[in-house]
């Protein structure tokens, strides 16, 4: 049983280094002048990477209970305390897992400024706009009564 939950964790980590590779991604288009272009692909793999993350937390959990133990953190720190090689492996995901943390804080933080922007540009359009709203340009060039 212990075997099973190793190769779970394993592919936990694997799987959660592909989803912090993919917050780099989604970082670098965030910064992107037109980042429309590459975004909806990243956010479907996001989908994907975390659906399966959840699935595999749910048969750590059902490993873990199989063998006595809670699930969750506590039920995996009962599991290491005597074995090494898993205790190993649960730190190099606990390490993937703060490291994508802090990704997806950063890129949450960088869609937000862009949010801001937008709204920002939004409002001084609009209201520019009502500051002129008897003499705005026409399809033609010239100024149009509006």
């Amino acid at each position: 049983m212990r075997d099973a939950l190793l190769a779970t964790v394993i592919e936990e980590h694997a799987t959660l280094e592909a989803f912090a590779s993919l917050l780099m991604y989604e970082e670098k288009a965030l910064a992107a002048v037109s980042p429309l272009e590459t975004l909806p692909g990243i956010v479907e793999k996001k989908t994907e990477l975390t659906e399966k993350l959840a699935s595999l937390e749910k048969t750590r959990d059902s490993q873990l209970q199989r063998m006595g133990l809670p699930t969750g953190w506590k039920g995996m720190e009962l599991a290491i305390a005597d074995d090494i090689r898993l205790g190993k492996q649960w730190q190099l995901l606990q390490a993937v897992v703060e490291r994508a943390r802090r990704a997806n804080a950063t890129n949450g933080l960088m869609i937000r400024v862009r949010m801001n922007y937008n709204q920002n540009a939004l409002s001084i359009l609009r209201g520019a706009a009502s500051r002129h709203a008897t003499s705005v340009y026409g399809p033609d060039g010239r100024m149009a009564a509006v």
